[in-house]
C-alpha cells in the first residue's frame, strides 16, 4: 500500500505561482508513476500532469503545458508540481495519485492510490 500526502495549496492571485508537494510512504518500491489530477466544483476530476518514477518521463495536459512543471525527488519519495502563471480556471482541489502497474498514465482509472487533496484557489 502507498500512502500519499499533498501539501502546498492555498490562495493566490491570478498570474501568481504555487508549488504543490506529494509525499509518498509505505510501498514506494512499487511506484511506477505519480500524477496530479484536479477537480473543480461541479466538474469531473481531470488529468494535469504525471511523471514516471524511475525514468522521469513527464506528460502534461494541454491546459497546463508550458505553465506547470512536474518533478520528483526519489530520495525523498516526493513529487512536486510547480504551477506558474496561474489563472482563475486553475482553481480546484488538486490530488496526487500513484500508479503501481504500467498502464495508460493519462487515465484516472490507471492510478491505484490517491491522496486527500489540497485546495488551490486563484483569484482574479
Amino acid at each position: 500500500q502507498v500512502l500519499l500526502a499533498e501539501s502546498g495549496g492555498g490562495l493566490v492571485q491570478s498570474g501568481g505561482s504555487l508549488r504543490l508537494s506529494c509525499a509518498a510512504s509505505g510501498g514506494t518500491r512499487s511506484l511506477y508513476a505519480v500524477g496530479w489530477f484536479r477537480q473543480a466544483p461541479g466538474k469531473e476530476r481531470e488529468f494535469v500532469a504525471t511523471i514516471s518514477w524511475s525514468v522521469g518521463n513527464t506528460y502534461y495536459s494541454d491546459s497546463v503545458k508550458g505553465r506547470y512543471a512536474i518533478s520528483r525527488d526519489n530520495a525523498k519519495n516526493t513529487v512536486y508540481l510547480q504551477m506558474n502563471s496561474l489563472k482563475p480556471e486553475d482553481t480546484a482541489v488538486y490530488y496526487c495519485a500513484a500508479e503501481t502497474v504500467p498502464r495508460n498514465l493519462l487515465l484516472l482509472a490507471s492510478y491505484d492510490y490517491w491522496g486527500q487533496g489540497t485546495q488551490v484557489t486563484v483569484s482574479s
